[in-house]
């Protein structure tokens, strides 16, 4: 912590800076471009030894972005857009990171990129009007603090009895080692059948002599049908940016599909059209499986048909009855995350690749030689967490942020997080959250919506200089407003029906609050009218 005399605890003075930004993923890229180009002294302070975020910690074996690469990627300068060449329909980490760095280099981010700094500690000096943030490399102090720390950036390691005990090599997707993993003659267990377990299973698979995967939720996912991206596509792209880019931010996702959404009720077409239309967009693959209806996540009959559509998949696909039994859900379709895919459920007919299903009798302990499941003992040579994050809020709380008061964010946030807007917390004076929960965040294309917080963020600043105003602090009655307005949204919806982490269901004892707003562009035009209302449900002193 910083000292009284405003020395920094190792000794050397703080660096102060007008706005420190915490993270340097695409956010907090997209934060230090714009705030310094409008004349902000702006820092960042990153973790890890360079740019990327999420991008630069989850390198497992068959990473891949499910927004496909030229909807994936920023919109703020044309220059930008029509230089760099994406190689895929949807792109893998490497060349998602390569574009990061590209990025930093371009705009020479890096000089104003503090890395390998840990924030430890951050604190509202009521008197000075100034954020003090505590790292291991020493301490800063800001004027505003946003918090650009991803949605998805703080692992989730279940706590199983043993696990300290296994004696082979233990990964997580998210943070998996950058020199790589040969899983070349070993027996692997996978524990975990999310999003990225969806995608490591059968790259892993392919390299392993035998695969153990361990199942507590079986989940739906629809195929991908990723392939190099068609020059003459990518030419249209760059033709018509604009047109399409306006598009994007037009569609409730941000995201453009490459079947046009149909607005019916899945519930009311006839066996024949409901069955082309199905098969239609499971052959094109991607997100647009999920817009061939208008109430897919509105309507429980619907969703069922949906649903009954993708188990009889599953069937088709898994040449082994009970194998596929195993792999089938039954619960809402794409109240959880949905999947996109590259032959997962054909990995499951692969004679070294087996399926425990830990739902009724979860996983025991590990011992040192595996995993113990109801008393049976599966051997392995190494153990993959496919266990996901504590989302939205994990990264935050982990900061020990104190506002008002001497309030603590894990306080004020005991009962759920609650946001004004996802941008600012009440009793939390000039810090703003990119991306935060009660934003669409990841229901949406997350560069649209990083662009949309950032530039609404950099017009507050700029507003706030103009009038010569100190502070900027969310209203509590607004913030409980926008909690139940969020949550009025979800109940519209499928969504609250699974456990999901968009509820924190993954994290024990983690308060279940549904966290991301469903509605990019509504979103969009509340945003632009609380600004233009002179920061209505803001305090400014």
């Amino acid at each position: 912590m910083s000292t009284g005399d405003g020395v920094s605890s190792n000794g050397h003075e703080p660096s102060v800076h007008d706005v420190v930004v915490v993270g340097a993923g695409f956010a907090g890229m997209y934060a230090l471009y714009t705030l310094r180009g409008l004349g902000f002294d702006a820092v960042v302070v990153e973790r890890a030894d360079d740019v990327g975020g999420t991008w630069y910690w989850n390198r497992y074996p068959g990473a891949r972005c499910d927004v496909e690469s030229m909807q994936y990627s920023y919109s703020f300068d044309p220059e930008l857009e029509q230089e760099w060449e994406w190689s895929e329909r949807y792109s893998g980490q490497p060349e998602i990171l390569r574009y990061a760095n590209h990025v930093a280099d371009r705009y020479d981010l890096r000089r104003d990129i503090h890395f390998e700094t840990t924030v430890q500690r951050v604190d509202w000096d009521e008197d000075a009007c100034r954020w003090v943030l505590q790292t291991d490399r020493g301490t800063y102090r800001a004027r505003f603090v946003v918090m650009a720390t991803g949605c998805l950036s703080t692992t989730n390691v279940p706590r199983f009895d043993g696990a300290e005990t296994f004696a082979g090599p233990t990964f997580h997707t998210g943070n998996w080692p950058h020199e790589g993993v040969d899983f070349s003659g070993l027996s692997v267990g996978v524990i975990g059948t999310g999003s990225s377990a969806v995608q490591a299973i059968p790259v892993i698979a392919a390299e392993c002599r035998e695969l153990t995967v361990f199942q507590r939720t079986p989940n739906y996912t629809v195929p991908a049908r990723n392939q190099p991206l068609d020059p003459d596509e990518q030419a249209h792209w760059k033709q018509n940016y604009r047109e399409l880019r306006a598009e994007m931010f037009a569609q409730r996702a941000a995201m453009v599909q490459r079947l046009p959404d149909i607005e019916d009720a899945a519930k009311d077409l006839g066996e024949q059209e409901f069955n082309e239309r199905m098969e239609e967009r499971w052959e094109v693959g991607g997100f647009t499986f999920y817009r061939a209806f208008g109430d897919v996540v509105l309507d429980a009959e619907s969703n069922e048909r949906v649903a009954q559509f993708v188990r009889d998949k599953i069937g088709e696909v898994v040449d082994d009855p009970e194998m596929a039994a195993k792999l089938t859900p039954h619960n809402t379709i794409a109240c959880k995350r949905p999947c996109l895919d590259t032959n997962y459920y054909e990995t499951f007919n692969q004679p070294h690749v087996h399926l425990v299903d830990v739902s009724a009798t979860p996983i025991e302990r590990i011992s040192p030689a595996g995993v113990v499941v109801d008393g049976t003992e599966y051997p392995v040579d190494a153990i993959v967490y496919a266990t996901g994050f504590d989302a939205m809020t994990g990264t935050l709380l982990r900061m020990n942020i104190t506002g008002r008061g001497g309030v603590r964010l894990a306080d004020h946030w005991d009962a759920g997080p609650r946001t004004y807007l996802g941008l600012g917390v009440a009793g939390f004076p000039n810090m703003f959250t990119v991306s935060g929960p009660g934003s669409p965040s990841v229901l949406s294309n997350m560069i649209p919506s990083i662009e949309q917080h950032v530039d609404w963020i950099a017009r507050c600043l700029v507003d706030l200089r103009e009038r010569s105003t100190t502070t900027i602090e969310a209203e509590p009655d607004a913030e409980a407003y926008w909690v139940d307005h969020v949550n009025a949204v979800a109940d519209l919806t499928l969504y609250p029906t699974c456990n999901s982490w968009y509820l924190g269901a993954n994290i024990p004892g983690k308060t279940r609050v549904f966290m991301p707003l469903p509605g990019f562009p509504p979103y969009v035009e509340i945003c632009e009218d609380v600004a233009s209302d002179n920061y209505r449900g803001f305090a400014l002193a």
